[in-house]
């Protein structure tokens, strides 16, 4: 069978689930990860024959989209901050929004004089923020937590993909009293989505994404971020920044809450669908 025809017969399996530009991002998403070909290869090449193996690699891709099961999870790999990452049923998908805020603290950084600057990512997941940061700022120590030690299993290899040194440790957060030693920056995209806003979240984020990374109590929403706080006043140096991924209807509640823990220079911020999104903050002892 000829790509062309089976990108018709692709495209038709899944129009009732998705619409044109998801289906046509799927497909050259899996063109490029089964054939290392680019949309404009295809152009180039629109004759090329796929053999029985092929196909049916690309009919396994096929059945798993139409059960809505994510296509980073299927391919077992994604792309964040322009830096490959495996993933899988045990660390959330990166987003842009947190691409965003990676991009905020590289830029804070290039006006800040930290001397041996350390950095510290909380609930690493698949260490996209951290492993990112240490590619990017190659000369500061980056350390990241985690309670899954599965995740972390997947974050070290993502650091060993970016041939990057991070220090990766096993961690409940909620049962840390303290750190130990100094950060100068403390980032967290901590579990955030209550469960009233279950009902905003898509089938293939809500069925295969790892809930333990996503949901919060209604009546405790803030509940990683009250306890970040508290260790952040503990183990930021004079002048250290705190960063948080934020939940968009949350923000000024978060506000509130650091102003109560005596942050300063506190800013809000949004990601690029207009949603409040990231907050910074300094602390001055």
């Amino acid at each position: 069978m000829l790509i062309k025809d089976y990108r018709t017969q692709f495209t038709q399996e899944l129009a009732s689930i998705f619409d044109e530009k998801e289906i046509e991002s799927f497909f050259y998403i899996v063109l490029d990860a089964f054939h290392q070909l680019k949309r404009v290869d295809l152009v180039l090449n629109p004759d090329l024959e796929l053999d029985s193996i092929q196909i049916l690699q690309w009919e396994t891709v096929l059945s798993q989209l139409k059960e809505q099961k994510p296509i980073q999870y299927i391919l077992g790999e994604t792309e964040f901050f322009g830096l490959p990452f495996y993933v899988n049923e045990n660390t959330l998908i990166p987003r842009p929004e947190t691409e965003e805020l990676v991009e905020w603290i590289i830029k804070d950084l290039k006006n800040e004089r930290f001397k041996d600057l350390k950095i510290l990512d909380i609930g690493t997941g698949s260490g996209c923020i951290a492993i990112s940061l240490a590619k990017n700022l190659p000369n500061a120590s980056v350390f990241a937590i985690d309670i899954s030690e599965k995740a972390l299993a997947t974050a070290k290899k993502n650091a060993e993909l970016n041939d990057v040194k991070v220090t990766f440790i096993q961690k409940n957060i909620l049962e840390t009293e303290d750190l130990y030693q100094q950060f100068d920056i403390i980032v967290s995209n901590p579990p955030y989505v209550r469960n009233l806003e279950k009902q905003e979240i898509h089938k293939n984020v809500l069925e295969y994404e790892p809930h333990l990374a996503l949901f919060v109590e209604d009546n405790d929403a803030l509940i990683f971020y009250k306890k970040i706080a508290k260790l952040a006043t503990k183990n930021l140096s004079e002048n250290g920044q705190l960063y948080f991924e934020i939940n968009q209807y949350l923000g000024k509640e978060m506000i509130e809450l650091l102003e109560k823990y005596d942050f300063k220079n506190i800013e809000l911020k949004k990601d690029i669908y207009e949603n409040d999104r990231m907050i910074r903050c300094v602390f001055k002892a």
